[in-house]
């Protein structure tokens, strides 16, 4: 195998700076409920109030933003269940190129209206049929177009490493942070930036204990494939880490951790009830995980990051309510 030439923290700071006034440097919230409930200081870094209401802009939007003249005019592809629909889109839009966005069938109502929304034509396909990655690659192919992936690119991966950069500016340095994970673009960015600015903090991806190939990867040392994985955690159904992701992953991650779809309701219920927040459930991993490891972070100052607010309001009632 090729070996890879994995970006570094230089290339966050530098995605930092090509996002400065274009992304919104979102607030870090406490709530001393919880942090009497864990018995630590707990810093939420809130990207579910983001651009388009998740961490994917940044890595969208660094992305594009490097495309060349010619990569501009003919436009952009990319495949996703939702955050990373909306943020090539709205990257796009902004940016002033045309996008073609694969999503699946069952994706989120208000994730592919807001996609068509910022401008982007639509492809729906079959998650548990179809492979999303071939339709990108051969529209890519077909149409002269640049096809930017959800998670395993240099470029989207140093974006994402933005959100934990102004975290860490903001509150200092941590002892624990905890980083949802999916397909790995946001927790191997956040891995770059931590080992940079806070080398001794412990960092843990948290992802749906149904689709746990993260997990099975880390402790095998080798990407793990599985099939779609069935959770409320849309924005974590993945079947499989990148080469890029997973290279970082095992080198700077201390590990990972699952939570339960019913783990992550009472995480939105928290969110929404004490903290007065909409969180969708992938964005409340890390939460989850937290309120279970509680005897371990006692007396330590947490961080998490919350990935993104997006989820229609009926089918947020209906978890919430259950």
């Amino acid at each position: 195998m090729t070996t890879l030439n994995l970006p570094t923290f230089a290339d966050v700071e530098a995605a930092a700076a090509r996002l400065a006034g274009f992304a919104n440097r979102t607030p870090v919230n406490t709530s001393r409920t919880l942090d009497e409930i864990i018995g630590a200081e707990v810093f939420f870094k809130c990207e579910n109030f983001q651009r388009m209401g998740a961490f994917k802009f940044r890595g969208a939007f660094n992305s594009l933003s490097k495309f060349s003249p010619k990569q501009r005019r003919a436009g952009v592809v990319a495949f996703s269940s939702g955050n990373h629909a909306q943020g090539i889109a709205l990257s796009a839009k902004l940016l002033g190129m045309p996008a073609t966005i694969v999503m699946p069938h069952d994706a989120p109502a208000a994730k592919v209206a807001a996609t068509k929304g910022y401008g982007a034509t639509v492809a729906i396909y079959d998650r548990y049929k179809e492979d999303r990655e071939a339709i990108g690659h051969r529209l890519a192919s077909e149409q002269g177009i640049t096809l930017i992936p959800p998670y395993d690119h240099p470029d989207v991966l140093a974006g994402q490493g933005t959100a934990a950069k102004e975290l860490f500016e903001e509150v200092g340095p941590l002892d624990v942070l905890f980083a949802p994970l999916g397909g790995g673009g946001l927790l191997s960015g956040t891995a770059l930036t931590t080992r940079a600015l806070a080398p001794q903090c412990k960092l843990y991806g948290v992802e749906p204990e149904a689709g746990n190939d993260g997990q099975q990867s880390f402790r095998r040392g080798e990407i793990v494939h599985i099939e779609t994985p069935k959770t409320i955690a849309d924005g974590a159904q993945t079947q499989h880490l990148g080469d890029y992701t997973f290279g970082i992953i095992r080198r700077d991650v201390d590990d990972i951790f699952t939570a339960t779809d019913a783990e992550l309701v009472e995480a939105m219920k928290f969110f929404a009830s004490r903290m007065k927040m909409i969180v969708e459930p992938t964005g409340c991993l890390g939460l989850a995980a937290a309120l279970k490891m509680k005897e371990t972070l006692k007396g330590k100052r947490v961080g998490v990051i919350i990935s993104g607010g997006n989820i229609d309001l009926e089918r947020f009632c209906s978890l919430v309510s259950a």
